[in-house]
């Protein structure tokens, strides 16, 4: 345990116990500070690479080593800089104030194809214990990040990525509702104090490793005056201190980004601008179980405005959102990410649906006119039929597609609503091969094609059609014309009368009595 010894880490008490970083994940071991949730468990489980069981204390030295030997390499700090920013790393980390971003806890940062590390700021842990925000440690922070992002990539990296994070934990404890001109002038605030100090930190790295960037000559002004004493001074001071600099090491500083594991970590609930999710949150205990807690936003509310926390935590519109960045963007050297979704009031968990499709139906297996044919249905929980399909075994593979294509057009047509009556009427007694006698299907012994053969089984099924007749030995031979009735005249002329066929007859002389004509040409 070197690597602790004569740091703040010999003052912290551990807890053990096991998390995960998602709910399908194993579980791995964790030590972590006494006082630290379920959360930020888990978000040490996501942070360590590999299975196995993970420390805070020798995960964060990780980071801090490569830290200081970059900086040490680079020379943008003695010997005597290195411990201090160590220690200050450390003490950002324990009071839960900041941390660098995920891919410095993982050894992934300025990787290729990676974006540029960055360290994420924790506004909520710099209240002091009287509600007063502590400026000057708030910018000591900004300076220690860009320090300790510029020696891991060894003084090379023209961008770093220094941003901030629960913006609205911030103003609810502080009593300031979102959507108000005192909120935005706090973050504008913020957002300049942030890049003054970012800036005169990249100036004093050019001092002693020379410039690369020029310092801007257009400065936006920051708010006057802000409810949070001294903020506007200090944001002032900064950027003065800033502009002072003979010239810059980077080009880009100060950068919001999404939210990661580091911001769980840390204790904050929303990323960069983003306003308060509300007053409760569903957490992962560390049983496995899902809790529904406070939010800490609504915890400060509740301690510090009791009376004003449907207000402070209610959701906000997107005109809110929209003129909060456009309060805070002027600062930023990069445009902030696109907000998340609006937060919408708790509504009753819905019941999961089901994965899979499950429907009851029937497989009819017969054989029209010596080939072999299986029709298959599916029902909804009333009984009405939704799907048809057919399989045939002899047919080419030109004939079962055009099947296939079929039996999915009267499908859709059954879930859309066409009544199964109109494919009845429309296809039963269609004439084409193969055609003849029926095995398998006592109640249909002919059939003058397999569409005939299927709506008049599904008519006896689903409609209970007993009325449909038979066709004669006649109307299923290949090539039969059909009667007179059966064809349409060519010519606009009446046809001389004709007796009816026997089966016309029994079907009382209806349109059923036509037998429609379909042949296959090729």
């Amino acid at each position: 345990m070197a690597l602790i010894t004569g740091t703040l880490w010999e003052e912290v008490a551990l807890r053990r116990t096991r998390a995960a970083a998602d709910p399908d994940a194993s579980p791995r071991p964790v030590a972590l500070p006494l006082g630290w949730d379920a959360e930020a468990a888990a978000a040490l489980a996501a942070l360590a690479p590999g299975h196995g069981p993970v420390a805070l204390p020798r995960l964060a030295e990780a980071w801090i080593g490569r830290v200081t030997r970059g900086g040490l390499k680079a020379g943008i700090f003695g010997d005597v800089g290195a411990p201090r920013l160590a220690e200050g790393l450390r003490d950002l980390l324990l009071r839960r104030r900041g941390a660098p971003g995920a891919e410095v806890w993982r050894g992934e940062a300025f990787k290729p194809g990676k974006a540029e590390p960055r360290f994420v700021l924790n506004l909520p842990a710099f209240l002091e214990a009287d509600g007063s925000f502590d400026v000057a440690a708030y910018a000591e922070a900004c300076a220690l990040a860009v320090r300790a992002l510029d020696a891991l990539g060894g003084a090379k990296a023209s961008r770093l990525r220094l941003g901030f994070a629960d913006l609205a934990g911030l103003l609810a404890a502080l009593g300031l509702p979102y959507d108000s001109r005192e909120a935005r002038a706090t973050a504008a605030a913020i957002a300049a104090l942030t890049r003054g100090a970012a800036e005169a930190e990249s100036g004093h790295i050019a001092e002693r490793l020379g410039a690369r960037e020029p310092v801007a000559l257009i400065w936006p002004a920051p708010p006057a005056e802000t409810p949070i004493p001294g903020l506007a001074a200090a944001a002032r001071a900064a950027l003065d201190a800033a502009a002072a600099s003979p010239g810059l090491r980077h080009q880009g500083l100060l950068a919001l980004a999404l939210p990661d594991a580091v911001e769980a970590l840390l204790g904050a609930e929303t990323g960069g601008l983003a306003p308060a999710a509300g007053s409760t949150r569903a957490v992962l205990t560390e049983r496995g179980e899902v809790a529904e807690v406070p939010t800490r936003a609504a915890l400060a509310v509740a301690r510090e405005h009791p009376a004003r926390a449907g207000a402070l935590l209610a959701p906000v519109p997107e005109t809110a959102r929209a003129a909060m960045r456009e309060a805070v963007s002027q600062f930023l050297h990069a445009v902030p990410p696109a907000p998340v979704a609006l937060p919408a009031p708790a509504q009753p968990v819905p019941k999961p649906a089901p994965m899979l499709r499950r429907h009851a139906g029937t497989t009819l297996h017969v054989t029209v006119g010596g080939h072999k044919v299986a029709l298959r249905t599916a029902e909804d929980a009333d009984g009405r039929l939704l799907e048809i399909a057919f399989t045939l075994s002899k047919e080419g593979a030109a004939y079962r597609c055009l099947m296939d294509g079929f039996a999915q057009s009267v499908s859709l047509g059954l879930q859309h609503g066409v009544p199964l009556a109109e494919y009845v009427e429309a296809f039963a007694y269609t004439r084409f091969g193969p055609a003849g006698l029926v095995e398998g299907d006592p109640a249909i012994p002919r059939a003058t094609s397999v569409l005939d053969w299927a709506f008049r089984r599904l008519a006896l099924d689903y409609l209970d059609r007993r009325d449909l007749p038979q066709p004669s030995e006649e109307d299923c031979l290949p090539d039969t014309p059909g009667t007179a009735a059966q064809q349409a005249p060519l010519l606009p002329l009446d046809l001389p009368p004709q007796p009816a066929p026997g089966r016309e007859a029994a079907a009382g002389g209806s349109p059923r009595g036509r037998r429609r004509t379909l042949r296959l040409v090729g």
